[in-house]
C-alpha cells in the first residue's frame, strides 16, 4: 500500500476507493474477467471531453479542424504514454508474467491503455470535476505549449492534398506483410503513387503508423523533386 499511495501522489489525486486503483493497473493479461479494459473505455470517452472542451475554450478563434488535430495530438498513444512514464505509471502495472518478461512495463500502448484507466477510475471515484482537475494538471504543459499554429496535419492528410492541388491521381496503400504475433507485430506497407510510377514502403507497430511513415516519405521526395 505504500508503494501506491506514492503513485497516489504523484497522481494527485487521493482514491476513496483504493480498489479501484488496483483495478485502473491490472492489465488483462493478469485476469480476462477482472482487468483495466472497462475502465480504459470510461477513461477514453471522459479524456477526449476534458481536452475537448478546454481547448475549445482556450483557442476561440481556432477552426474546427485545427481544433481536431490539437485534440488528436494531446490524446494518441504516443503522448498519453509520455504523460503515463512522467507520471511512474509503468512502476505499479499489474502485468502478467509474459507481459512482464517482455516489458509490458514500458510498452507504449500499455502505458497508454493505464492512463486511460485510471482517468475512467478517477471519474468513477470522485466526479467529473475531480477528474477534470486532475487531467488538466497531467496535461498542463502539453496545453501550454500547444497552438493551433502547432500541430499539422497527418502526413497521409498532406499527401493527399498535395496530390489534389496538382491534379495527381491519390495514393494507393498497401499491406505487404505482418510479421510476429499479436499485440507486437510488425506491419510493413507500401504507399504507391500511380502516374508518378513511385513506391514508399514503411514499417510500424500498427498499420496507420507505417501508413504515415511511408506518406512521409512519399511527401519528402515531392517536395524534393519540385
Amino acid at each position: 500500500m505504500d508503494d501506491l499511495d506514492r503513485l497516489t501522489r504523484r497522481l494527485g489525486y487521493q482514491f476513496k476507493d483504493p480498489a479501484l486503483l488496483q483495478l485502473a493497473l491490472s492489465h488483462r493479461s493478469v485476469s480476462r474477467r477482472r482487468n483495466n479494459e472497462r475502465l480504459e473505455f470510461l477513461g477514453d470517452s471522459q479524456l477526449s471531453l476534458i481536452i475537448s472542451s478546454e481547448i475549445f475554450h482556450r483557442f476561440p478563434e481556432a477552426a474546427e479542424g485545427q481544433l481536431t488535430r490539437m485534440r488528436a495530438f494531446l490524446v494518441r498513444g504516443q503522448t498519453l504514454a509520455e504523460v503515463a512514464r512522467e507520471l511512474g505509471v509503468g512502476e505499479y502495472l499489474i502485468l502478467g508474467g509474459g507481459e512482464l518478461k517482455s516489458g509490458g512495463n514500458r510498452r507504449d500502448s500499455i502505458l497508454a491503455d493505464a492512463l486511460e484507466a485510471l482517468i475512467g477510475a478517477i471519474v468513477i471515484d470522485g466526479g467529473e470535476d475531480a477528474c477534470r482537475d486532475v487531467v488538466l494538471k497531467w496535461f498542463a504543459d502539453r496545453l501550454e505549449q500547444i497552438s493551433p499554429q502547432s500541430v499539422r496535419k497527418d502526413a497521409k492528410t498532406r499527401l493527399q492534398e498535395w496530390l489534389q492541388a496538382r491534379k495527381h491521381e491519390l495514393p494507393a496503400y498497401e499491406v505487404l506483410s505482418v510479421t510476429g504475433q499479436a499485440p507486437k507485430q510488425t506491419f510493413k506497407v507500401a504507399c504507391s503513387l500511380p502516374d508518378l510510377s513511385r513506391q514508399f514502403t514503411a514499417s510500424g507497430a500498427s498499420r496507420r503508423r507505417a501508413e504515415q511513415q511511408a506518406a512521409e516519405q512519399a511527401l519528402d521526395w515531392l517536395e524534393q523533386s519540385a
